[in-house]
């Protein structure tokens, strides 16, 4: 079996300058959970160039939604922040991934700690019935330097209480936003706000390892500095295979 197959591009939106989104056609025989990632790319001079993209898109959803930065000189990002309807890029034929229910033990409240494009993961599983079944309160946190980075996630978030599966669980999700370079009701990096007990302070109380559960995903650095925090408050890191209080993304795309 081939290890990836072309899709059609379905749509592509540009946010910023620096971000934007694209959803694929999804084959019949592609599964996965939502949280998941998967490999994703073109070919360049006849190879397949690929790398790691978090599905945006629910499990339920007949079509693949990303969310990507652009960066001009990354040997991926910069050819495809190009795409347009009807072109073809590779899709891999298998996702996999840490940011899953699965991964996680029963709890009352899932933080989803994100910035950037960090919350692409995030729009698939506030999308999920089975988010909603599991936990009685969703915190999603998306840190963004500036205001129009901030516009993907508002937007997602906007449109759940029209959504068909779960609009009827919108009022348990919290959209907590800040941001780094501009002004805000909230300024400075989530690990700030965490530090501060502003974060705990706005969405219920500190950290249960009894009841709490946290997903991380961010840069490199973000995810290494909330999981600091998030084990120094008694938080256990959980895997497919050993469920725990908390799980971390461990792809990233260049």
């Amino acid at each position: 079996m081939a290890a990836f197959s072309e899709q059609h591009v379905l749509s592509v939106r540009h946010w910023t300058g620096s971000l934007f989104s694209f959803r694929v056609a999804r084959p019949a025989s592609f599964r996965f959970r939502s949280g998941e990632f998967v490999m994703l790319g073109l070919k360049v001079d006849g190879k397949p160039l690929l790398r790691a993209y978090s599905i945006a898109s629910p499990a339920w959803d007949d079509g693949l939604d990303f969310f990507s930065i652009k960066v001009a000189d990354g040997p991926l990002t910069s050819r495809l922040q190009g795409i347009k309807e009807g072109d073809e890029i590779l899709l891999g034929t298998k996702s996999v991934g840490t940011l899953v229910h699965d991964a996680l033990l029963p709890g009352k409240r899932l933080y989803l700690l994100s910035t950037g494009t960090g919350i692409a993961p995030f729009a698939s599983i506030i999308r999920d019935p089975e988010t909603y079944e599991r936990f009685e309160q969703v915190i999603l946190t998306h840190t963004c330097r500036e205001a129009a980075e901030l516009a993907y996630g508002e937007e997602l978030v906007a449109s759940l209480k029209d959504d068909p599966l779960v609009g009827e669980h919108a009022h348990k999700l919290i959209h907590y936003t800040s941001l780094t370079r501009e002004d805000h009701p909230r300024t400075g990096r989530i690990t700030a706000l965490m530090d501060s007990g502003q974060l705990w302070d706005e969405t219920g109380g500190p950290l249960d390892p009894a009841s709490d559960r946290v997903m991380i995903c961010g840069s490199i650095n973000m995810i290494n500095d909330c999981k600091a925090r998030v084990e120094a408050a008694g938080l256990e890191e959980g895997s497919n295979a050993r469920p725990g209080a908390f799980v971390v993304e461990k792809a990233f795309v260049g």
